[in-house]
């Protein structure tokens, strides 16, 4: 068995040793990574936040310290609502716009399947979660393969403007337990360019 997780919240630490028993590995792809995490450092989480639109930078803040207008913030008409929402291209990178026309052919079953818990929480619940206050960092996890029963995978495009590459590579290079695979001139969307899903899959299983 093998699990595609985030590092959200418990999620990843419970879903672990719920299936502990027989997992062969677990693959992280583009997790989100919190700009208020305390062991990342203040520089990098400065220059990637930065990065973000001002009207996103402002929506993360609600998120964080006032979650509870999150969803208010992002339905209201009166100023940019988060990119992420809205739909904007401003947050994908080239390639992410070359594979997001794969959905466009079939855009109303792919909403259905993002929004398949609701717009609330599908949505504005998963940005509160992401971007709230944690009571732990990824960087407080341990290795839940201690004899190399199996192996945890990091995946991460470096040109993915929603999710900044070079916090992700400062979790995995204090995460030695961890496989990390950058993909070059990959954006946010990478696992749906063509063979990359199988990739991952084969890697997780040993299949060469």
């Amino acid at each position: 068995m093998s699990l595609v997780l985030p590092w959200v919240g418990k999620l990843f630490g419970t879903a672990l040793s719920t299936y502990l028993t027989g997992l062969v590995g677990a693959a992280l792809l583009a997790p989100v990574v919190n700009f208020w995490w305390p062991d990342l450092p203040a520089n990098l989480t400065a220059e990637a936040y930065s990065q973000w639109k001002l009207h996103d930078q402002w929506a993360l803040r609600v998120a964080h310290y006032t979650p509870w207008l999150t969803y208010w913030w992002n339905t209201q008409r009166w100023f940019p609502i988060i990119s992420v929402i809205s739909g904007s291209p401003d947050i994908l990178s080239k390639q992410d716009k070359e594979l997001v026309t794969k959905f466009m052919d079939n855009k109303e079953n792919y909403v259905e399947q993002v929004r398949q818990q609701g717009e609330y929480e599908s949505l504005h619940r998963d940005i509160n979660i992401g971007f709230g206050k944690w009571e732990y960092t990824p960087l407080d996890l341990q290795n839940p393969f201690p004899n190399n029963e199996g192996s945890v995978h990091l995946w991460q495009g470096d040109e993915d403007i929603m999710v900044p590459v070079t916090l992700q590579r400062y979790i995995a290079q204090n995460l030695p337990w961890v496989h990390y695979h950058e993909l070059s001139g990959s954006g946010h969307l990478f696992p749906h360019a063509d063979g990359v899903s199988e990739t991952i899959i084969k890697l997780l299983l040993g299949v060469k």
